[in-house]
Protein backbone atom coordinates (compact mmCIF):
# COMPACT_ATOMS: atom_id res chain seq x y z
CA UNK A 1 0.00 0.00 0.00
CA UNK A 2 1.52 3.24 -0.81
CA UNK A 3 1.78 5.81 2.31
CA UNK A 4 3.03 9.39 2.28
CA UNK A 5 5.16 10.16 5.11
CA UNK A 6 5.63 13.80 6.22
CA UNK A 7 7.64 15.52 8.73
CA UNK A 8 5.77 17.95 11.25
CA UNK A 9 9.27 19.21 13.69
CA UNK A 10 8.89 20.75 16.93
CA UNK A 11 11.72 23.07 16.14
CA UNK A 12 10.44 24.37 12.82
CA UNK A 13 6.99 24.86 14.49
CA UNK A 14 8.30 27.05 17.05
CA UNK A 15 11.20 29.06 14.84
CA UNK A 16 9.09 29.61 11.87
CA UNK A 17 5.53 29.81 12.95
CA UNK A 18 4.87 26.23 11.23
CA UNK A 19 2.06 23.11 12.66
CA UNK A 20 3.85 21.25 15.11
CA UNK A 21 3.10 17.29 15.29
CA UNK A 22 0.90 17.97 18.08
CA UNK A 23 -0.93 20.35 16.07
CA UNK A 24 -1.43 18.55 13.04
CA UNK A 25 -2.21 15.44 14.62
CA UNK A 26 -4.91 17.10 16.64
CA UNK A 27 -6.47 18.97 13.41
CA UNK A 28 -6.31 16.19 10.73
CA UNK A 29 -4.58 18.64 8.87
CA UNK A 30 -0.51 18.94 7.32
CA UNK A 31 -0.27 22.32 6.01
CA UNK A 32 1.89 23.63 2.98
CA UNK A 33 4.02 20.18 2.22
CA UNK A 34 5.88 20.87 -0.96
CA UNK A 35 5.14 17.47 -3.03
CA UNK A 36 7.01 16.61 -6.08
CA UNK A 37 4.82 15.62 -9.16
CA UNK A 38 6.70 12.18 -9.53
CA UNK A 39 4.97 11.85 -5.64
CA UNK A 40 2.08 13.43 -6.27
CA UNK A 41 1.01 11.04 -9.17
CA UNK A 42 1.38 7.65 -6.82
CA UNK A 43 -1.20 9.50 -4.22
CA UNK A 44 -4.73 9.11 -3.50
CA UNK A 45 -7.73 9.02 -1.33
CA UNK A 46 -7.58 6.05 1.27
CA UNK A 47 -3.84 5.83 0.86
CA UNK A 48 -1.46 6.06 4.74
CA UNK A 49 -0.03 8.86 5.70
CA UNK A 50 2.26 8.69 8.41
CA UNK A 51 3.56 11.84 10.68
CA UNK A 52 6.55 12.07 11.79
CA UNK A 53 8.51 14.25 14.65
CA UNK A 54 12.30 13.53 14.43
CA UNK A 55 12.92 16.14 17.13
CA UNK A 56 10.55 13.94 19.73
CA UNK A 57 10.74 10.55 18.37
CA UNK A 58 6.60 10.94 17.66
CA UNK A 59 5.01 9.28 14.35
CA UNK A 60 1.26 9.03 14.05
CA UNK A 61 -0.34 7.08 11.33
CA UNK A 62 -4.03 7.54 9.34
CA UNK A 63 -5.16 7.68 6.26
CA UNK A 64 -5.17 10.13 3.41
CA UNK A 65 -8.46 12.22 2.39
CA UNK A 66 -7.36 14.88 0.41
CA UNK A 67 -4.56 16.83 -1.19
CA UNK A 68 -5.18 20.55 -1.55
CA UNK A 69 -3.21 22.81 -3.86
CA UNK A 70 -1.94 25.64 -2.11
CA UNK A 71 1.20 28.29 -3.27
CA UNK A 72 4.37 26.91 -5.43
CA UNK A 73 8.03 27.38 -4.22
CA UNK A 74 10.18 29.61 -5.32
CA UNK A 75 11.85 27.00 -7.71
CA UNK A 76 7.79 25.75 -8.94
CA UNK A 77 7.42 22.80 -6.62
CA UNK A 78 3.39 22.71 -5.70
CA UNK A 79 3.04 22.70 -2.22
CA UNK A 80 -0.31 20.98 -0.71
CA UNK A 81 -2.29 21.13 2.30
CA UNK A 82 -2.96 17.26 3.54
CA UNK A 83 -6.12 16.44 4.96
CA UNK A 84 -5.82 12.85 7.19
CA UNK A 85 -8.42 10.86 8.83
CA UNK A 86 -8.23 7.86 11.23
CA UNK A 87 -5.26 9.47 13.15
CA UNK A 88 -3.59 6.83 15.72
CA UNK A 89 -0.49 7.96 17.75
CA UNK A 90 2.23 5.15 17.28
CA UNK A 91 3.71 4.06 20.69
CA UNK A 92 6.87 2.85 18.82
CA UNK A 93 8.58 4.96 16.73
CA UNK A 94 10.49 4.24 13.32
CA UNK A 95 11.69 6.72 11.82
CA UNK A 96 11.21 6.84 7.57
CA UNK A 97 13.66 8.52 4.66
CA UNK A 98 12.37 11.98 3.61
CA UNK A 99 13.14 14.17 0.76
CA UNK A 100 14.46 17.69 1.43
CA UNK A 101 10.85 19.23 1.75
CA UNK A 102 10.44 16.34 3.93
CA UNK A 103 8.27 14.28 2.55
CA UNK A 104 8.55 10.72 0.48
CA UNK A 105 6.03 8.16 -0.65
CA UNK A 106 6.99 4.29 0.25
Amino acid sequence: MTTLVIHAPTRKAQQEDKKSFDDTVSSGIGEGYAINRNLFVQLSPGCGVIILCKDRKLRAEGELVKLIPTEKTSNGVQRYDVYIKNIEKVALYKSEKLNRNGVSVI
